[in-house]
């Protein structure tokens, strides 16, 4: 479903792609990902969405977004939101759904193809716009977990839908051992 002479645009919702690959058991290497993706086309962005902890001294995503900044992804950050649920769990959300819409219909007019890394049913109305400028709309998640990580409606929508264990091959490598407490934040980041 891709052309070379298309041109591609990546959105990656960071803490759905990190969801979706842990829970198939494989972390993704990005140099790998956007070699992979300019390899299918000619890719003008790769968009990476996340929200960050700011008071925390150490945040454990910010390693992974200072390199993702210094080779060739886009970074959009946000400050997360930091609370305590009715159980007394420190809770973080951070929904960086808003800002990749309008990026995605920002750059609508400019692409052929745009791959969304996300399974959120709430990009469906995004993907069906999309699709009415002329713009054919990939999405990369999983069917294959428990619970699949990708609404059905959303696939449906899809001109195309990638799954993301046939990737892993290409994009992929071992999980490595993440503290806990980063575990909570990257679980909860959406």
């Amino acid at each position: 479903m891709f052309y070379k002479d298309e041109r591609l645009a990546l959105f990656i919702d960071g803490s759905n792609l990190y969801a979706a690959a842990k829970a198939l058991g494989f972390d993704i290497d990005y140099k790998l990902l956007r070699q992979e993706f300019m390899r299918r086309g000619k890719m003008l962005r790769a968009f990476y969405y996340t929200a960050l902890l700011e008071n925390d001294e150490y945040s454990p995503i910010r390693p992974l977004v200072d390199w993702l900044h210094y080779n060739g992804f886009t970074m959009v950050t946000k400050p997360a939101k930091e609370y305590t649920d009715s159980m007394g769990r420190r809770k973080v959300k951070g929904n960086m759904d808003i800002e990749l819409t309008v990026d995605a219909m920002e750059l609508a007019p400019r692409v052929d193809h745009i791959v969304l890394f996300s399974g959120d049913g709430d990009f469906r109305p995004l993907v069906a716009s999309l699709q009415r400028q002329g713009v054919r709309v990939s999405v990369v998640s999983t069917i294959r977990s428990q619970p699949p990580m990708i609404s059905d409606e959303l696939r449906r929508q899809a001109d195309n839908f990638i799954e993301l264990e046939e990737l892993r091959d290409v994009i992929g490598r071992p999980p490595r051992e993440v503290p806990a407490e980063s575990r909570s934040f990257a679980a909860n980041g959406n």
